[in-house]
């Protein structure tokens, strides 16, 4: 592989690892406030990619749309993407978990409860859209914007990682720097604490399942844009993005963002390097590997007990 050759890999890396970081602070929220493996998230992700498909459908992109038009289409999926990720995470929170914290349920019981959840979902999303693969509504012309190095960067891979950036961004500084960031923090910290002191968990843990759902659906719409939209779509970008949240430090935000980034960046190595056949073992290698060393991954957990 030339230089040029790992140039062209590594951005492709960065644009698949910077999906991988927005799925994973959704699964590293819920887990930082209650410890629960939301692997309904996915289900989430894969919603977005239907959200925006539904709205490009409805107003119909013009066939050579100019600038201001795309900008137009691009935020109008965008939003599509994260109301419908935000209202089905705030639905599985109200009507799958909550009932559960409230009886005290062992946590087996959360944990087959997401799986069950994600199942009916991705169910639901194939009877009423079909099992085979969307494309998502042309909104523009794919060109290339500018090179790097002698490596083309086109319009998808510089709306995904630019929209990335600024969602990330905004993630941090919602949880650092806010009133529900003071909540989630003090929720995931001591629950029983931040309950006396007057902060409403019940509140506080809906708001984190629609952040992120909104996360979740703008990186489904995302992955839409650069690929195809279809009911089993969330699996395997949803494991990756969970084994990312996992390798940075379940229940750190940044964390979720350095491990995203990096499991995507071996991802594209290795299939360059060896095939597409080796995709996921080189990036779950990885895994083992830091946890093997330093089992609360890259950046360390941050996480307190159940709400």
């Amino acid at each position: 592989m030339s230089l040029s050759d790992s140039w062209d890999v590594l951005v492709l890396g960065l644009v698949l690892g910077s999906l991988y970081a927005v799925i994973a602070i959704g699964y590293t929220l819920v887990y930082g406030v209650l410890q629960l493996l939301n692997f309904a998230h996915s289900e989430v992700f894969m919603a977005g990619g239907f959200g925006g498909v539904i709205a490009l459908t409805i107003f119909e992109p013009a066939v050579d749309p100019s600038g201001a038009q795309s900008v137009v289409y691009v935020l109008l999926g965008i939003a599509a993407g994260a109301v419908l990720g935000g209202v089905i995470a705030f639905g599985l929170e109200k009507a799958a978990y909550r009932p559960l914290r409230r009886r005290n349920a062992p946590r087996l019981v959360f944990l087959i409860t997401a799986i069950g959840a994600s199942f009916f979902l991705y169910n639901l999303a194939g009877k009423l859209f079909g099992r085979y693969p969307i494309a998502m509504p042309t909104m523009y012309e794919n060109k290339t914007v500018f090179t790097v190095f002698g490596t083309s960067v086109s319009v998808t891979q510089l709306l995904i990682v630019g929209t990335a950036l600024v969602m990330l961004a905004a993630v941090d500084v919602i949880v650092n720097r806010t009133k529900l960031g003071s909540g989630i923090r003090a929720v995931a910290q001591d629950p029983e604490v931040a309950a006396l002191m007057g902060v409403d968990i019940d509140k506080v843990v809906s708001r984190t399942f629609v952040l992120g759902g909104l996360l979740g659906g703008v990186a489904g719409f995302l992955f839409g844009t650069n690929l195809q939209v279809e009911y089993t779509m969330g699996f395997l970008p949803g494991i990756t993005a969970f084994a990312a949240a996992v390798l940075g430090g379940i229940g750190n935000v940044r964390g979720a963002v350095l491990g995203g980034l990096l499991l995507g960046v071996v991802e594209a190595f290795t299939v360059e390097i060896w095939s597409d056949a080796w995709r996921y073992v080189g990036a779950f290698a990885v895994l083992v590997l830091v946890l093997m060393f330093r089992p609360t991954g890259l950046l360390g957990e941050r996480v307190g007990r159940t709400a």
